[in-house]
């Protein structure tokens, strides 16, 4: 294990807000959950919100939103927000789900984002996410292990290991999830069951398929940590960690008005009501401070700091050439700052600056990340937010093998180590340039 107590608290605590969180949704909830334990106020965005200074939530679909307003906030006091998302890669439940071939039951299933095919084999698998029912209402529901998708036997494709494998997605994965007949079974009435509802109540459902085996320490001296959804649930953590470390701490200090949004869908092109893309955290700013003017939010902005925290790329030792011969980063050596000339991320020198101060106070080290020319990197919610509210914004995460499978890896240290830089971001210690 970690050779610091917090990093392997940090470590353990994120493995506990992983396995409470199979969905966007769940995560949302969960997220809700420890801000409340930690006392903040969970507003209704169809309600008339409260004003004064103290701590807020709310919460849209699979996206929540959190922040602290400090006594001393005016109209014109700047924001320090950092962004994650809730989603991760994966399948989605199809309509008219309860399927069956040869005798066995299968479900029906809908590529959701990029995730790697093959990662997903032969795993149990649960289905996790909301239901809603004909009188209005609306449940979270989880399964445990319940479905898998099975690979093929080598007996049957004894060309697979030389020749590669190859996946139809509406051909092969069509999880099995027991025997018999379709016309017997109904998948949506067996999930409405397990909140104690029939199923011909249900009118509408958001269900994603998740992988349940535990997160785990392991290799050389425990330097490394195996889970799913570390894209993108090691940043959510990060900075919900670190928020609700700074409520406990105490505001009267702050110059800054503190904001952790995590968003949905940026696995989908975040183009959604509670995606990055949507008015989400705009409506959130704009009635954090109702009194201000046009111009009181214009002056906020060209003062404010939008941290993206999304993960990244570390270099694989398999595949060395698929990386930037200069900048090769490496599990356990610090989250990354993210850069791309072509604004895949929003760094730019201020925020790398920046940056390089909330680490320094910190006390943790990071390193850079850009693309080998030859193999385009992805993009991620940091340049949505500065182009949708012109704050000026800069793009990290914690490095990642296996990004996009269904359990991917990183070091030990270094999920503590981004919410410590994301906590004095949040507070710094020391102006910086704006």
């Amino acid at each position: 294990m970690s050779d610091s107590p917090a990093s392997a608290d940090h470590l353990h605590d994120l493995a506990s807000f992983v396995r409470a969180s199979p969905s966007s949704y769940h995560a949302a909830a969960e997220a809700a959950r420890r801000l409340e334990a930690a006392g903040f106020t969970a507003l209704d965005e169809a309600e008339h919100w409260a004003t004064g200074p103290g701590r807020y939530f709310a919460i849209r679909d699979g996206a929540i939103a959190a922040w602290i307003l400090p006594p001393s906030a005016g109209p014109a006091t700047p924001f320090r927000i950092v962004g994650a998302h809730t989603d991760s890669p994966g399948f989605k439940l199809k309509p008219k789900p309860t399927t069956g071939s040869q005798g066995w039951l299968q479900a029906g299933v809908e590529v959701y984002g990029g995730p790697l095919f093959n990662s997903w084999l032969d795993r149990e698998l649960e289905f996790a996410g909301r239901l809603v029912f004909d009188d209005g209402s609306s449940a979270l529901v989880r399964t445990g292990p319940f479905l898998r998708f099975p690979q093929l036997a080598v007996h049957l494709d004894r060309g697979v290991n030389s020749d590669g494998l190859t996946l139809n997605p509406q051909s092969h994965l069509n999880p099995v999830i027991g025997v018999g007949s379709a016309a017997d079974t109904d998948v949506i009435a067996h999930l409405a069951g397990l909140v104690g509802r029939a199923g011909r109540h249900v009118v509408g459902y958001d269900v994603v398929v998740a992988d349940t085996q535990p997160s785990a320490v392991f290799g050389l001296d425990g330097a490394l940590f195996a889970s799913a959804r570390l894209d993108n649930l090691s940043s959510v953590h990060a900075g919900l960690a670190a928020l609700i470390a700074l409520a406990e701490a105490g505001s009267d200090g702050l110059d800054d008005i503190p904001v952790f949004a995590a968003f949905d869908h940026e696995e989908v092109g975040s183009d959604t009501r509670s995606g990055a893309s949507g008015p989400f955290l705009a409506d959130i700013l704009a009635r954090i401070k109702p009194d201000a003017t046009e111009s009181d939010r214009a002056r906020a902005f060209a003062r404010s700091w939008c941290l993206s925290a999304d993960a990244g790329h570390a270099v694989h030792p398999n595949y060395p050439e698929r990386h930037d011969p200069a900048n090769r980063p490496v599990v356990g050596r610090g989250p990354l700052l993210k850069i791309n000339a072509n604004q895949r991320y929003a760094t730019d020198a201020f925020g790398a600056a920046e940056w390089a101060r909330s680490c320094r106070q910190a006390g943790v080290g990071y390193q850079e990340f850009v693309s080998n020319n030859a193999v385009p990197c992805g993009s991620t919610i940091g340049p949505l937010t500065a182009t949708r509210l012109g704050i000026r914004t800069f793009d990290v995460g914690i490095a990642l093998l296996s990004m996009h499978s269904a359990r991917e890896l990183c070091g030990v240290e270094d999920p503590a180590a981004l919410a410590a830089a994301i906590g004095a971001f949040l507070a710094p210690s020391t102006p910086s340039e704006r």
